[in-house]
């Protein structure tokens, strides 16, 4: 079986069992891309409480945001956890969002993949799995996203090698797959899925996993 067999395969199946899952939720491309920035380190309902927080100070904007004395800011996001640091780095983005976009979506959209890219990974605090989630959930733009789940999930079901780097792990993905917004949005967000209910860290639940029929699995 070819490896973009496998890999479609494996959608195939994980669609089926889990049904499409509507990610990455929020209103605006703004609100996706603050979330991909919270979302670093803590979990996804904590995001969603600071979310509310800043929605309910009518902060949810580039411009505000930016201008919120910092301690304010660092309090409306303490239900992610190192609130201090990530009311920085909200700034950080923030400010790379005006002075280059004038927080105008439809400009920054305009930018090619890789530049854009390249700027984003620039921006203090902004990671390669920051950066891409922004690119694909909020720029809609064909990346695929590589997490802890991703890497766990493409090992065990022996995809790519247990030490493979983010690069090694995306360009798996990538290079076998049909270059889709839609696509990679939705695979990612199923492989999360999986390894939160299944693919476990410690303890992985092979014998009911919705893949076990067809895969040899490193996780038992």
């Amino acid at each position: 079986m070819t490896k973009s067999r496998k890999l479609n395969l494996i959608y195939q199946k994980l669609y089926k069992s889990f049904g499409p899952q509507h990610w990455w939720p929020g209103e605006t491309a703004f609100e996706v891309m603050v979330g991909a920035i919270l979302t670093q380190n803590t979990n996804w309902q904590n995001v969603v409480r600071a979310i509310a927080n800043i929605k309910k100070a009518k902060a949810l904007d580039a411009r505000k945001l930016y201008r919120l004395p910092h301690k304010r800011l660092a309090r409306l996001l303490r239900p992610v956890g190192y609130f201090n640091i990530k009311a920085k780095r909200l700034k950080n983005f923030s400010k790379f969002y005006l002075d280059n976009y004038g927080a105008n979506v439809r400009r920054m959209r305009a930018v090619g993949t890789e530049a854009l890219r390249d700027q984003l990974l620039l921006v203090n605090g902004v990671g390669q799995e920051t950066a891409d989630s922004i690119l694909l959930y909020a720029m809609k733009k064909p990346v695929f996203v590589v997490d802890a789940y991703t890497k766990r999930f493409s090992f065990r079901h022996g995809l790519t090698l247990e030490d493979s780097d983010y690069q090694a792990v995306q360009r798996f993905f990538t290079q076998n797959l049909e270059s889709s917004v839609q696509l990679f949005n939705e695979y990612h967000a199923l492989i999360v899925r999986l390894a939160k209910e299944y693919c476990l860290k410690s303890k992985p639940k092979c014998a009911v996993c919705p893949l076990r029929t067809d895969l040899v699995c490193h996780g038992q």
